[in-house]
């Protein structure tokens, strides 16, 4: 079982910046491709980025493409989203995901999940 925590949501005004964090204690981190997903109220999850196990391949929803980054960091066991230029849009619960083979843009793709961290973007 892959246990996955999300930090560094909160509130933020339009334009401004967010790092989120998803941490893990899995000894085979490395294995695993990771994901971003959002969930806002009354609506779907949704994929956000993904990155592969090595961090060199990672590709992005196009709502956020430009504004976000997805990195991993294999040494610390932590994924990462940096998030510039946020807009009310980007408010929602974000999860990182992890799974086993392959780029996965889809809720099932994913084998484990951690809580989630709320942002909210205010205009």
């Amino acid at each position: 079982q892959v246990q996955l925590v999300e930090s560094g949501g909160g509130l933020v005004q339009a334009g401004g910046s967010l790092r989120l964090s998803c941490a893990s204690s899995e000894r085979t981190f490395s294995n695993y491709y990771l994901g971003w997903f959002r969930q806002a109220p009354g609506k779907e999850r949704e994929f956000v980025a993904v990155i592969s196990r090595g961090g060199a391949s990672t590709d992005y929803a196009d709502s956020v493409k430009g504004r976000f980054t997805i990195s991993r960091d294999n040494v610390n066991n932590t994924l990462y989203l940096q998030m510039n230029s946020l807009e009310p849009e980007d408010t929602a619960v974000y999860y990182c995901a992890a799974k086993r083979t392959g780029f996965g843009y889809s809720v099932r793709a994913y084998d484990y999940w951690g809580m989630g961290t709320q942002v909210t973007v205010s205009s």
